[in-house]
């Protein structure tokens, strides 16, 4: 508990002296905890440190440790990729799913959430680029297709659009790829004015993505530690540059 209550000081330090930095209010940036691979024993213990929102990579994991914790207020986030036939897990839980990369998840999460009767809070997901050969494995959608995604997000009474969500590109500076996100973001805001979040940043590159104008950050590393090189489906966090959402198909 200790290691944890010390974690979760020094990130929101990190975020509060980010976001003044960049002359905005520390409370305007919510830290959202990764908790991939951890038990759902460290997502209790955080949460009664007063963190109250957590993600998962895998539908599997939010899912399990969502039902070991009914007794608990949390707010529940997906971030890794989504499978059409893992929508409708997704909606009965009540996450708000951060990775919305073609139409046809689209059409697949409104149909599971007018079944349910809910209304999900969903987010953009924009491909950044990166190193040849691995430019579209963080997943998301190319931004020249962003601006029509968001549409079609719009046009679902059973979706609500949060706004954009993005992975910085592995090995290069995270800044001009977070300006060029937040100025997609900006356009699309100027269609959809309530799509006013900007879901950016990890345990490495916070302050960029917050100095870009991220409204979330997603941590894992950071707060939890250090993951296991291998959980299932896809890599853990890299010696250098931890990576808490990195999107892996399961």
């Amino acid at each position: 508990m200790s290691t944890l209550a010390e974690n979760l000081r020094a990130v929101r330090a990190r975020i509060d002296a980010a976001a003044r930095a960049a002359g905005r209010r520390p409370e305007d940036v919510r830290l959202l905890a990764v908790s991939k691979t951890f038990p759902a024993a460290d997502v209790r213990a955080l949460a009664a440190l007063g963190q109250r929102e957590f993600a998962e990579n895998r539908v599997q994991e939010l899912v399990g440790k969502a039902a070991e914790l009914t007794d608990l207020d949390l707010a529940w986030h997906l971030v890794g990729q989504l499978q059409r036939n893992k929508a409708a897990s997704v909606v009965r839980l009540g996450a708000t799913v951060h990775s919305v990369d073609r139409p046809a998840l689209v059409d697949t999460l409104a149909g599971a959430a007018e079944r349910a009767q809910r209304v999900v809070d969903v987010y953009v997901q924009v491909d950044l680029g990166g190193p040849e050969g691995e430019i579209g494995t963080r997943g998301g959608a190319e931004p020249e297709e962003v601006p029509a995604l968001a549409d079609a997000v719009a046009r679902r009474p059973e979706l609500r659009l949060r706004g954009l969500m993005a992975v910085a590109p592995r090995g290069e500076d995270p800044g001009p790829a977070f300006a060029r996100l937040a100025a997609l973001a900006a356009r699309v805001r100027d269609d959809h004015p309530t799509a006013s979040e900007l879901s950016a940043g990890m345990s490495a590159d916070l302050e960029a993505a917050v100095t870009a104008g991220a409204t979330v950050v997603r941590v894992g590393t950071a707060l939890f530690g250090t993951r296991p090189l291998a959980s299932g489906g896809g890599g853990g966090a890299a010696p250098v540059r931890p990576s808490e959402s990195h999107q892996h198909h399961p």
